[in-house]
């Protein structure tokens, strides 16, 4: 089989051969696909906590919190600010992993977080908190030492001690929207498609917007990983960084409202029951859309990264 060299760069430069075959599938697929970044779409980074600690809790800690609560009132708007959590290494292909881990979620200045006039730490909401969510507040305040002497920069300056260190201040509402999740360091390039609401740490990027329901197909694909997975650097163990400005260069082919449902009932399915039949019929309902060959879709085959 004939070879020619192909340079692509990815940090580093890399010298990847391909077949003929190969450099015509690829130029093919990225001829007839958007760059992410042009898509309508978001990538997000997950919650820095500061201090795992305090912010992460397991599930028989929020039991406790919510027995403190003294009012009914109290104790739903706690269970409204203890978030369900997945961290990058819960991810899989089409699935997760949950430890029963759960978020307290605390923005700045919380919960005068909505009073835009607020600048700096906020004795005024500091008080509001501890008179409004005493059980949560409880709790924090054993951590007080170590949470304040997070960056001193900011901590007790910029943000109340009590407070996460980024909370998604410009998209905290995006992780209650269908969504797809992602490690941010993998072997194994795991996509999982997010309609439970769950946030995440920030070892974990989300992207919401439109046809996230293909788009989810298509990364867990084995186009996807044919064609791109060595646009993503490798590190050392073969792990791969799927930081956004690698990942919005990536071209995917536009798909309208109807396939983009078909392909959500096809996700759907899977992420209940996972088989290799069922990722294999995806895999050839994408090759169809890019019009694939035979031969191309041999050359191809089935590559399972799980």
């Amino acid at each position: 089989m004939q070879t020619h060299c192909q340079k692509t760069i990815f940090g580093n430069d890399t010298w990847v051969v391909l077949s003929n075959i190969e450099q015509s599938i690829k130029t093919k697929v990225e001829s007839l696909g958007t760059p992410i970044k042009d898509w309508n779409v978001n990538i997000f980074r997950g919650i820095l906590t500061g201090f795992n600690d305090a912010f992460v809790i397991n599930t028989d800690q929020r039991n406790e919190i919510l027995q403190r609560c003294q009012t009914d009132e109290e104790k739903k708007h706690t269970e409204e600010i203890i978030r369900p959590i997945l961290r990058g290494r819960d991810i899989r292909k089409y699935s997760y992993d949950w430890e029963e881990r759960w978020l307290i979620w605390i923005p700045w200045h919380f919960p005068l977080h909505h009073d835009l006039s607020i600048q700096g730490a906020s004795e005024d909401a500091e008080k509001a908190f501890s008179l409004l969510y005493p059980s949560v507040y409880q709790h924090l305040i054993k951590y007080k030492e170590p949470l304040s002497k997070r960056n001193k920069a900011e901590t007790g300056i910029r943000y109340e001690w009590y407070a996460l260190q980024r909370w998604g201040a410009n998209y905290w509402d995006e992780f209650s929207k269908p969504k797809i999740m992602y490690p941010n360091m993998t072997k194994f390039i795991p996509f999982y498609y997010d309609n439970k609401g769950f946030y995440q740490n920030d070892k974990a990027f989300m992207i919401t917007g439109k046809h996230v329901e293909f788009l989810t197909a298509f990364l867990n694909s084995s186009l996807f990983k044919f064609c791109f997975l060595n646009n993503f650097p490798e590190l050392q163990g073969g792990t791969r960084e799927l930081r956004k400005i690698f990942f919005e260069k990536i071209p995917v082919i536009e798909v309208t409202d109807s396939i983009n449902q078909e392909f959500k009932v096809l996700i759907d399915d899977i992420q209940k029951s996972y088989t290799k039949e069922k990722a294999i019929v995806i895999d050839n309902l994408i090759f169809d859309l890019y019009q694939l060959t035979e031969d191309e879709r041999k050359i191809i085959g089935y590559i399972e990264i799980m």
